[in-house]
């Protein structure tokens, strides 16, 4: 056994422990914040303005921060990370220029239509939207380069700087879900900040000798676009379950909604980006270009473990939660929303299985087979999307987390379909088709 290797990995996993649990506790706390501050109907708003956010970092900024957080050790090794940061920016400047012409239509679409009273919550979630892209890009550099300490500390200095400049605007302006987003995006753009002054530590100043820039640009691209495609029917997968929510109950509902998905999905969520945030350079590095078998089955291998520990840990959650609901509700969210607190375990469950689901899928982007998710990412979106509508249209709350039990049900298994081949006989498919 290396010694040395498992001290480093120990090391980092440490880090990366220590960095997503300061991000979940501080998760934890802005909702118990804000359920303070938000009567149930803006804590909806609040989520119905988010999915904006949501939808340009899934279409927009998602691919490209891939690209960029892929092709970083594939830079190092050849030595041309002046090239790659030349690209990098290049990708990140159009993708930039991208949201601002979303938001130009989508103000302008709000102000004709007459709902002047979204432009504010519509404009402070863009500006989130491109400083979070910033943000995420940076950071998956750092990841890439192993800089765990820089990673974790980024992650919870964000989550914890949320809280206080969310409650430090709405005291400003006054409690609403404008206020709360804007506090967001400020939050974002100190972390930007001391991102990019790490960046340069690790990079080094601007400048430099750029060996291949273009082709660079041209190769995260080739990677990136799928995620681009796919990224308009996950947005719409997951910002569906508010808006059918909103279209068939109410805004009150939407906020339950929300609160119940961010204690029981998006933690489990933080903590599947812990794994992917440790394990993700690690694959990387192990399949490189993804051209040598010996190392392909070495990842295969590596992320089907993985995968199973995710689901024994969901089912072991899902039971605990099912017998403490109502605990914790009490302890984490204020008393309006507390009645659908029987629906935390489920939403548990989801969350768990399509972690397992991701666990897989950071499998084949190591392989460098982004495209073979296409049809998986866009079918179970689009079937969600299904499930979302009926489900809120004949039962309500309760239809929409069932919707999402299923469609996190069905993902898991189609990725678990894609990379149940051994990587070999996949790069033979891949060859001669």
């Amino acid at each position: 056994m290396d010694i040395s290797r498992v001290r480093r990995l120990v090391k980092e996993g440490s880090w990366i422990v220590t960095g997503q649990a300061a991000v979940v506790l501080g998760a934890l706390v802005l909702v118990r914040v804000l359920t303070d501050y938000l009567e149930p109907a803006q804590y909806g708003q609040l989520a119905l303005g988010l999915t904006v956010a949501g939808l340009v970092n899934q279409v927009v900024m998602g691919g490209v921060t891939a690209g960029i957080g892929r092709f970083y050790t594939i830079a190092a090794e050849k030595d041309d990370l002046p090239g790659y940061r030349h690209a990098s920016r290049q990708l990140m400047g159009y993708a930039t220029a991208v949201v601002v012409l979303i938001a130009l239509v989508l103000i302008a679409g709000l102000l004709w239509l007459g709902y002047s009273q979204w432009v504010g919550l519509a404009a402070a979630a863009l500006v989130l939207s491109v400083l979070s892209g910033y943000n995420a890009s940076l950071s998956g550099i750092q990841n890439a380069a192993r800089q765990r300490a820089v990673v974790a500390f980024h992650g919870g200095l964000d989550a914890w700087l949320k809280i206080l400049l969310a409650i430090g605007v709405m005291l400003w302006l006054g409690s609403s879900s404008a206020a709360a987003v804007l506090g967001y995006a400020l939050s974002s753009l100190l972390v930007t900040g001391s991102q990019l002054f790490f960046l340069r530590r690790l990079i080094g100043p601007q400048g430099g000798k750029r060996q291949s820039s273009a082709n660079w640009r041209h190769q995260m691209w080739a990677y990136s676009w799928p995620f681009s495609i796919w990224g308009v029917f996950s947005w719409a997968q997951q910002a569906s379950d508010r808006w059918a929510l909103q279209a068939f109950a109410t805004t009150q509902e939407v906020g339950m909604y929300a609160v119940v998905f961010q204690l029981g999905y998006a933690p489990i969520g933080l903590v599947t980006g812990m794994a992917m945030t440790f394990l993700g350079p690690i694959l990387y590095q192990r399949s490189g270009s993804a051209t040598d078998h010996t190392r392909n089955a070495s990842v295969h291998r590596i992320a089907w473990r993985i995968t199973f520990i995710g689901l024994l840990v969901t089912a072991l959650v899902f039971v605990l939660t099912f017998l403490l609901h109502e605990w914790i509700f009490h302890m984490l969210v204020a008393a309006k929303y507390r009645v659908v607190s029987y629906l935390l375990p489920w939403v548990v469950l989801a969350g768990g299985i399509f972690a397992a689901g991701q666990m897989l899928s950071l499998k084949l982007m190591s392989e460098m087979k982004s495209t073979v998710m296409i049809a998986a990412k866009i079918g179970t979106a689009i079937l969600g999307v299904s499930l979302n509508i009926f489900g809120a249209a004949q039962f309500g709350l309760e239809g929409v987390v069932a919707a999402l039990v299923c469609f996190s049900g069905i993902y898991f298994l189609w990725m678990a379909w894609l990379a149940q081949h051994p990587p070999a006989s996949v790069n033979h498919h891949l060859r001669t088709s």
